[in-house]
């Protein structure tokens, strides 16, 4: 959510203050909407990257509906640029990277679904023992977590 407003701020901010010459009310609202459209693309792009590990599948889609959505806003607010370049060779490339981007993600993504210690890049809760009745020394001790990489896990969730 903040992400969004200071995307709009400094669109607002370029567009509008620091031009040098006006928008009109209609040019506004189409910066303005491209902007979003394109806050949105970025986000779903950089989000899939960033937790692919932890939501493989959902991340497979988001990382090519993102680079679709952030070029198309990128076209539709450059108001020098013709609507024909979505459809274009330009938008052709964009749209066959994508679904490429799309079967190659989905294939290692059912691949990484099949481990059972994805690692990644949870924000979840550290692997340490949890408070409460001490251990028998009986039990054994379980092995430190390790991340994909095979390293030591940081124990703050985060197994880079």
């Amino acid at each position: 959510m903040y992400g969004v407003l200071v995307f709009l701020a400094a669109t607002a901010l370029n567009e509008f203050l620091l031009a040098r010459r006006k928008p009109t009310l209609r040019q506004v609202a189409s910066i303005m909407g491209a902007s979003l459209l394109l806050s949105f693309g970025i986000g779903m792009l950089s989000g899939g990257l960033q937790h692919f590990e932890d939501f493989p599948t959902r991340a497979a889609v988001l990382i090519p509906i993102g680079i679709v959505l952030s070029f198309a806003a990128y076209v539709i607010k450059d108001e020098d640029t013709s609507w024909r370049r979505l459809f274009g060779l330009a938008g052709l490339a964009v749209l066959v990277t994508a679904l490429l981007a799309l079967g190659g993600l989905r294939y290692v993504a059912s691949s990484i679904a099949e481990q059972p210690d994805g690692g990644g890049h949870s924000h979840g809760t550290p692997d340490a023992p949890s408070p409460g009745p001490s251990t028998p020394a009986t039990t054994p001790t379980p092995a430190p977590a390790r991340s994909a990489t095979g390293a030591p896990a940081r124990g703050d969730g985060h197994a880079h």
